[in-house]
Order: C-alpha cells, then sequence, then structure tokens
C-alpha cells in the first residue's frame, strides 16, 4: 500500500510540475517560440481549431514567427486568430506567409510578467504541498485501519516530504530560469 501511494504521489508532482512548465511557455518573452501560438484557435469552416493543425509554425528569426496555412484561403483566419488572442501580438501578412514579429518588452511589462510567473509558481507549489497533504493523510488513515505499522507510516511521511521537497526545489528552478529569461534584454 505505501510504496503505491508514494508513486502516486510522485506522479501527481509531476503533472503539477509539467502543468507549471506549460504555464511558464505561454508567457512570452522578448524572443519568439512556436509554442506561443499552441493554444490559439482558428475559425476553420465554422470549428475552432488549433492553429498547428491548419497552419505550419515556423521560427523565421529571433524575433519573428512565420505561419503558414495549409489552405491558402486561411490567411485572413489565422491572421484574425492571432490578432484577435491575448498575446498582443500584430501579424502581418505577405502572400501565402504570415510573419508575426515579437515587440520588445518595456521594463514595466518585464515586471508584471515576473509577478504573474511568480504567482504561477506559488500555485505550483500550492499544489504540490497539497498532494503531499493527502498522501499524508491516506497514510495516517491507514495506520488507524491498523494497515501500516507506526514506523513503516513515518518513514513513508518522510519520503513524501523529501519527494516534496524536490518538486519545491523543480519548481523555484524553472522559476529563476523564467524570471531571468523574462530580464535578459
Amino acid at each position: 500500500m505505501i510504496p503505491e501511494l508514494k508513486k502516486t504521489t510522485e506522479q501527481k508532482m509531476g503533472k503539477s510540475i509539467e502543468a507549471f512548465k506549460a504555464d511558464l511557455t505561454k508567457v512570452r518573452t522578448g524572443r519568439a517560440h512556436t509554442g506561443l501560438l499552441d493554444h490559439v484557435m482558428v475559425d476553420y469552416y465554422g470549428t475552432p481549431t488549433l492553429i498547428s493543425q491548419v497552419a505550419k509554425v515556423t521560427l523565421m528569426d529571433s524575433r519573428t514567427i512565420g505561419v503558414t496555412p495549409f489552405e491558402k484561403k486561411l490567411v485572413q483566419a489565422i491572421d484574425k486568430a492571432i490578432r484577435d488572442s491575448d498575446l498582443g501580438l500584430n501579424p502581418a501578412a505577405a502572400g501565402e506567409t504570415i510573419r508575426v514579429p515579437m515587440p520588445p518588452l518595456t521594463e514595466e511589462r518585464r515586471r508584471e510578467l515576473i509577478k504573474v510567473v511568480r504567482h504561477e509558481a506559488e500555485n505550483a507549489r500550492v499544489a504540490v504541498r497539497n498532494l503531499r497533504r493527502d498522501a499524508i493523510h491516506g497514510l495516517k488513515d491507514a495506520l488507524k485501519k491498523k494497515d501500516v505499522s507506526e514506523n513503516d507510516e513515518r518513514r513513508a511521511q518522510d519520503d513524501v516530504q523529501k519527494l516534496t521537497d524536490r518538486s519545491v526545489a523543480e519548481i523555484d528552478r524553472l522559476l529563476q530560469e523564467k524570471e531571468s529569461e523574462l530580464m535578459a534584454v
């Protein structure tokens, strides 16, 4: 029972870290990256569709994303979808390709983004701590039911705490990387 509990807790903490990484990719820095447009939905013949399913998204240079639709008729729809997204981007259609330049970030905007990133990191830490709490609660229930000994329960709690510490350290490391990336001019 204890190994299973530790394994599921470890998997859930890993998922929390992956979710945090996904949130970090949505926060744009001054550099272009194709993942920035991953969640943009395009009206594809009346159906909201991910941009990556109707167009090829590439990097033209360090500050420009290139979007080439699979169908020429979609240029206007993709342009509109990128403009209407909450990313603050201003695409420019050039024939069959849409160029999406990354505007440089102001100092004030960088500070705001760091606050957003720190908030996301705290949410991830809270999620990890909630998983720790649930695991320890499960261990205490097992102890009450006499499914495990007190020594096994104590060792398992220590293991869960070590797992929590590692997960929080990973979140902090990712936060530091993103902050330094945001402050780089």
